[in-house]
């Protein structure tokens, strides 16, 4: 008998109906359940959000999704545990909360949290004890808030805890018992903290597991433990900027697996040794700064082959800069400054080195031509007299910032110089220099940001094209030299300077009223020049509005300024800048560091060094001139001006009440003058 096809068919729907049943009832009791946010974890959140000034409207805040209407393990920075729902993970970094945890917080009712970060969330007051609640944390992140206080006693119960950051807060007391507790703590940073005391010893409680241990920038007051050895999984140590003193610590350095140490910013002193250290060692960072350490860099610091950071700056180190040093084929860094160095610099095969800092030492000689492939070059304050014959013919077009100040070079301004490309700086001053400035250094200052060149014996002009393209020039200083001529208007396309200073030369021009178009133009000193004429003409712009220190003086300007002369100086008006600024001085970021600006100004009658100027101070010095008439009123508008000499002149007339507003005048000289009243 036939059988339809059309039974075929129905009997090939039903098969794949149950197989289809089947496969998801068996893949159902296979598979684990995704669980929903309980309803006391939900709650326990809300009310932990509710705890804290967060716009819970701004998209941008993670705490806008959490809503009683959705379920609590969708929500942004929370995670649960897929098989019982509990929450066990709380990300909440950057987020502003803006209040203090509270003793009775929701947070500690969710106690089966295993990680939880509230990195930079501007809490404050003191970590309430009920954080000990949390006994099953395994990451704990407070970074970067203003917490104070000592670490409860109670936080010894989180005993599963493997990281822990107070770092950059504002903790106090002793680093106490309950740390005994984190046998299974890998990562401890309590840096830029105020706790005190001596070196934590509970800290040996951890020998066995810690691998991150940064201490570093508190108050602790001790000898430096001389079994630091025992931390055999330690790759990490920071315990600078403290006042741990004794001996070099050599043991520390025969942990195999130590890859970083900060010493830096203590009392440590004696030689340095690194005795029974393997040649296999891993150590990349060594930075042994601002210490009272003496004696020679020894040979055997040539077993740290992958050394790719060294610092040794600011200690009493003596003796030659030892050959051995180019066995660290891997260096990077190498800072040895302020220290007592002497001889030459040695030959090298440092084929990887960028950053390069000498300065401040004893050392002498010419500078070698390999130093031509270092990005920045730092060796000032020596007394290098001469330049290696291979440097002319080097490329040194990867050098980013050279600074060769107070040394003995001497003769014209190498030629090399001119190959250079650097976008930093450029600091020639205080050596004995003498020629003109070469018209090729037009296209080396082109991406420049300081060129200093004073205190040398150059002579000629500043040609008027030289600065036509240097749009990132922000300070220019060629005070101190026998330049002649006038002052290059192309310094009109220097958008972004803030520092000129052509003090004693013989520059000889009128007063260059078109430097008010530079926006950020703080300081000008045109002293002891021949420069004449008036300051002021009716169709010329007087802005200044960034100006904070002038100083004309032994020139001979002439005559009168009108009443409204100040009006639009307010740079001087305001402190504004200051308060908003993380650093108090005049200057630039650079190298690591800061290139600050310096100036020589009479204050107080004395001819005075600022090796460093501050941002709050500001002068006015018209002395030793020809400018007649009455003093302008608008003088009185300048109400942070420190100091203004007008002594010198032939002033005539009353001496301005407005003078009284000038509150925060320290110093006032209007002697040899002729006013009345």
């Amino acid at each position: 008998m036939m059988i339809p096809n059309q039974f075929y068919c129905l009997f090939d729907i039903v098969t794949l109906y149950f197989f289809f049943l089947g496969f998801l009832l068996l893949h159902t009791f296979a598979s684990p359940v995704l669980q929903h946010c309980h309803h006391d974890q939900m709650d326990a959140l809300l009310e932990f959000k509710h705890e804290f000034l967060v716009n819970e409207f701004n998209s941008n805040s993670s705490l806008s999704s959490w809503k009683t209407n959705s379920d609590c393990c969708l929500w942004e920075g929370v995670t649960c545990d897929t098989k019982s729902g509990k929450v066990i993970s709380l990300d909440l970094q950057y987020i502003p909360l803006n209040n203090f945890l509270k003793l009775n917080s929701g947070l500690f009712k969710i106690q089966h949290l295993r990680y939880l970060s509230l990195r930079d969330c501007h809490l404050h007051g003191e970590i309430p004890s009920s954080l000990g609640n949390l006994s099953h944390l395994e990451h704990l992140d407070l970074l970067g808030n203003y917490l104070v206080g000592e670490v409860p006693a109670s936080v010894g119960n989180l005993t599963q805890l493997k990281y822990l950051n107070l770092n950059n807060n504002k903790f106090t007391g002793n680093i106490h018992v309950p740390f005994a507790n984190f046998t299974k703590l890998t990562h401890l940073d309590i840096s830029n903290n105020q706790f005190t005391g001596e070196f934590p010893l509970v800290l040996l409680n951890l020998a066995t597991s810690l691998s991150i241990l940064a201490i570093s920038n508190n108050l602790f007051k001790s000898i430096f433990p001389s079994d630091m050895s025992r931390f055999h999984k330690l790759e990490h140590i920071d315990v600078g900027g403290n006042s741990f003193f004794g001996p070099f610590p050599t043991p520390l350095f025969m942990i195999p697996s130590l890859t970083w140490v900060n010493l830096r910013e203590n009392q440590f002193e004696g030689p340095i040794e690194f005795r029974n250290i393997s040649s296999s060692s891993k150590l990349q960072s060594l930075f042994l700064s601002q210490n009272k350490f003496e004696g020679p860099i020894p040979k055997s610091i040539s077993k740290f082959s992958n050394l790719e950071t060294l610092f040794l700056s600011d200690n009493n180190f003596t003796g030659t800069i030892p050959i051995s040093i180019s066995n660290l084929v891997n260096l990077v860094t190498f800072d040895i400054s302020q220290n007592k160095f002497t001889g030459p610099i040695p030959r090298s095969n440092l084929v990887k080195l960028q950053y390069l800092d000498l300065s401040n030492n004893k050392l002498e000689g010419e500078i070698p031509g390999w130093l031509g492939g270092v990005l920045e070059l730092m060796l000032s304050h020596n007394s290098f007299s001469r330049f290696g014959k291979s440097l002319e013919v080097s490329d040194v077009t990867h050098i980013q910032t050279l600074d060769l100040s107070s040394n003995s070079f001497h003769g014209p301004l190498p030629h090399w110089i001119c190959k250079l490309r650097p976008s930093m700086f450029l600091d020639l001053s205080n050596n004995i220099f003498n020629g003109s400035i070469h018209q090729c250094l037009r296209n080396t200052i082109v991406p420049l940001r300081a060129l200093n060149l004073q205190n040398n014996n150059l002579t000629g002009i500043l040609l008027q094209d030289l600065f036509v393209n240097a749009t990132n020039l922000e300070l220019v200083d060629v005070s101190g030299n026998k330049l002649e001529g006038k002052l290059p208007e192309s310094l009109i396309n220097c958008i972004s300077l803030k520092f000129l200073n052509v003090r004693s030369n013989k520059i000889k021009d009128k007063f260059p009223s078109w430097l008010s178009s530079l926006p950020s133009l703080n300081v000008l000193i045109l002293r002891s020049n021949e420069f004449y004429g008036p300051l002021y003409h009716p169709h010329v712009s007087i802005g200044f509005q960034s100006l904070k220190v002038v100083d004309i003086s032994h020139n001979h300007f002439n005559g009168t300024l009108p009443p409204f002369y100040f009006s639009k100086w307010h740079g001087m008006t305001t402190l504004r800048e200051e308060h908003q600024s993380y650093t108090v001085y005049m200057g630039y970021p650079a190298y690591g560091g800061f290139y600050r600006s310096s100036m020589e100004m009479v204050n107080k009658g004395v001819d005075t060094k600022f090796q460093r100027i501050r941002k709050d101070f500001k002068a006015i010095d018209f002395s030793e001139n020809e400018f007649g008439g009455k003093i302008p009123s608008s003088i009185g508008f300048l109400k942070e001006l420190r100091l203004l000499n007008l002594s010198g002149n032939t002033f005539t007339g009353n001496i301005p009440q407005s003078l009284a507003n000038l509150t925060n005048l320290e110093e006032l000289d209007l002697s040899r003058n002729q006013l009345s009243g």
